[in-house]
Order: C-alpha cells, then structure tokens, then sequence
C-alpha cells in the first residue's frame, strides 16, 4: 500500500491537497481535500497499461470554481430540489438557489466547495482516507449542524469503496453522492457511446420540463432506458423521446432494484476494463455529459459532449409537491449511512 501527498495552492487560508492512495498493483485513486474531488482512478487494462478512467481538469485550479462538478462530494443533497423549497415537519424550507428556480448539489457554495480535514490510514489488505466536514446550522439554508465523515478506501482487490456518515443536531435533508464522470478507454482517448452499460432496474423517474422529479415511475420496458439487458450506452440515445429530450441525453435517476446485489456494470471492450457498482442507495442518476464546460482536460483538450458518464448513486431528487422528500431526511441524533463499491476487472472474453 502506497500513500502521498501534494500541496497545490492555498484557498481562503486553507492548503488545497493532493492526496495519492495506491495499493501493490498500481491500483488506486487521487483526490483533493477541496470537494473530496476524485481526480484519478487508475486501472490496468487487458495488456496491463495504468490509466485514469474519470474525466480530470489539466489544471487542478480550475477545481475552484469546478464549473461540472468532476469528482466532488455533492452535498448536502444530490440532484435539484423543485423551487429551491420543501416541507420538513410542516415547515417550509427554502433553500438558496443555483440551477435556475431550483437549487441544485447542495448550493451555489455546497459541499463540493468545502475543504475537508483528511486522515489517512493503512494496514496490509488496504488504505483509507477519512474526509471530515462540519456544516453549519443554515448553510445554504439546510437547518442543523451536520457532522459529516466520508471515507474512501481501495484494497487489493482493485475495489474502491466510498463509505458516506452523517449526523445532525436537528432534523434536516441529506443525500451524499460523487460526481465522477468515468470512461473506461482511459485518459479520454474515445467517448462513451461505444460503452455498454448494464443497470439493475425497471423504473425511471419521470422528470418535468425544469428536470426535477414529477413523482411519476415510467416502465423502462421497450423504452430507450432499459439496461436490463447490456447495451451500448449510444445505441437509443438519440432516439424520439420525450423524456430524452428532457435531458438532451441521459440525465435521469433510475429506481435501482432491490434484488441483486450488483447495481450496474459498465463495459469497454476494447481495454477490456469493466466496472462493477455495488450500492445500498436506492436510486442512481446517470448523466452522459450532454452539456460539457469549456475548461481543457488532462488529456490536452476540451471536453466533447457524451466524453463521459457521471454515475451518482443517491436517493432520489427532491421532486414537485415534495415528492421523494422522505427519502432525504435525517432525524436529529440518527446516522445517515450509505456505500457505493466501485469494483474494477478485466473482462472475460472466453
């Protein structure tokens, strides 16, 4: 087991840090205590070359501001909250705003600007970083003041895993995600659409023309969003939708299926990389960057739009009329206690 870090630059009087977690095969991650940003997740293919499989700013400053939230803790809550408002208790809370008349990941100042105090521990089968964050009663509108503890940890096995903890002082909403957009060709050397992709689901999340959740579940059954059966993510995205349309692509939470344990899989033939995703969230959203930002990536250039896929494991977004708000809230003194594994092999062509 391998541990590093770097120090980057300085932001509000705090060190923005690079931190490395290697195991013995060369297997590992990079990420920064600002956001908790994943700016590398490295894995062999099929011949053995290392590669990183998520999308990376070329210069880590451009983290800052982030302007698609590549690799971030996403917090206090996932996805868009309808109108920026919602009921807990009988109480109206009205959050601040940043995806037009919703608010969006937490805030125009939501977790994935934070720094987190990190600690970093090893033993001989693998090695962890804990991610500590104390979010104050009000920030950006959320009530309580929220301990928060996010752990990332890779083994020998090729598994990353990222444990999300939290506790209030009040009652208050939280659902925890990562942002990371994977490509498994490595260092973005081709796009998504050639992917195949495998989700353990029958329901969508119908979503209205401001992309919030209508509280509707849509079979996906002969529908472009069935990934019952593995296919080419490319293969129905372009088709005559209403809901595509919507996103101009994927930009959807499915209803993750209770049976199974694996959660999704995503194939790329070529490197022969697979990524298995094991979750006990209750739905993921799948974006395939249809709308990507001007800032030039790792790999010297600018992202194309579908270079990637984000994969947010998350309950689901706080709809219209306070659909799915439930699923959000966490009692004063209760923990909040999620894991997404994510599980990397090669891909048994026999």
């Amino acid at each position: 087991m391998c541990i590093e870090k770097v120090f980057i630059n300085m932001r509000e009087n705090s060190e923005i840090i690079s931190f490395s977690l290697r195991n013995s095969k060369g297997f590992g991650i990079d990420f920064l205590n600002l956001g908790g940003v994943i700016t590398d997740i490295l894995v062999p293919d099929k011949k053995g070359n290392i590669e990183n499989v998520v999308l990376k700013y070329e210069d880590l400053e451009t983290y800052v501001t982030n302007p698609s939230y590549y690799g971030a803790i996403v917090g206090r809550t996932a996805g868009r909250i309808a109108n920026g408002t919602t009921k807990l208790n009988d109480e109206v809370l009205t959050f601040n705003k940043n995806y037009g008349v919703n608010q969006g990941h937490g805030g125009p100042n939501g977790f994935t600007f934070k720094i987190f105090n990190v600690e970093v521990h090893e033993n001989e089968n693998e090695v962890s970083a804990l991610l500590s964050y104390f979010s104050k009663d009000g920030e950006e509108g959320y009530p309580g003041n929220l301990k928060v503890n996010i752990i990332y940890t890779i083994n020998e096995n090729n598994e990353f895993k990222i444990t999300y903890k939290a506790v209030s002082d009040k009652d208050t909403l939280v659902n925890l995600t990562n942002h990371s957009y994977f490509n498994l060709s490595g260092n973005c050397k081709e796009d998504i659409l050639n992917h195949y992709l495998y989700v353990n689901s029958d329901f969508l999340i119908e979503l209205n023309n401001n992309q919030v959740p209508t509280g509707r579940l849509l079979y996906v059954e002969n529908t472009p969003f069935d990934f019952n059966i593995a296919k080419k993510i490319g293969r129905d995205i372009d088709r005559d939708d209403p809901q595509l349309a919507i996103g101009q692509g994927y930009d959807h939470p499915w209803m993750l299926n209770n049976e199974g344990d694996l959660k999704l899989r995503l194939v790329h033939k070529e490197s022969g990389r697979v990524m298995d995703v094991y979750t006990n969230q209750k739905s993921v959203v799948l974006y395939t960057l249809n709308f990507p930002d001007d800032k030039v990536l790792d790999c010297g250039r600018k992202p194309n739009r579908r270079d990637a896929i984000a994969i947010e494991t998350q309950n689901p977004p706080i709809g219209e009329d306070n659909i799915f708000t439930k699923y959000s809230i966490l009692r004063k003194g209760e923990e909040y206690s999620k894991e997404t594994i994510y599980k990397f092999s090669i891909l048994n062509e026999k």
